[in-house]
């Protein structure tokens, strides 16, 4: 298969499997971790006016959702694609471009925003491109 084409078609692989992740974590986050009491989390403009009612431990799975989707979005680019670090970290960015406009939308707390964009998107995504670098070779 022509590289690039592979490339291209590990990227949306990886991006489709890595959101696929993300939104099941985040999905399943209320009965991990209850919402605050008042708390709409069903919609953006929900969140926006009550975020001052989360406390740290309502921001874990969110971060969990972010590091692991693009973990594994990282690691199926990384398997698909014949260069595999490079995709694996295009695709870390593409999550990273995702979660500094929903920071940005949702007026998240300054610590979580710094939190969650130094270490769920980029190193993750070079995570998942060593780990298939390792199970190609």
């Amino acid at each position: 298969m022509n590289p690039i084409l592979k490339n291209i078609l590990a990227v949306v692989a990886g991006l489709i499997l890595g959101s696929i992740v993300n939104m099941s974590i985040v999905m399943i986050s209320g009965a991990v971790i209850p919402p605050p009491e008042g708390a709409d989390v069903t919609t953006m403009e929900g969140l926006k006016a009550t975020m001052h009612l989360f406390e740290p431990k309502h921001f874990l799975m969110p971060f969990l959702a972010h590091a692991l989707g693009t973990l594994v979005g990282a690691l199926v680019a990384g398997l698909i694609a014949s260069d595999s670090l490079k995709m694996a970290m295009v695709v870390g960015v593409f999550f990273l471009i995702g979660g500094s406009l929903t920071a940005y939308q949702l007026s998240s707390p300054l610590w979580f925003v710094m939190v969650d964009l130094v270490l769920a998107y980029l190193p993750m995504g070079y995570l998942g491109g060593r780990f298939a670098i390792g199970r190609v070779r």
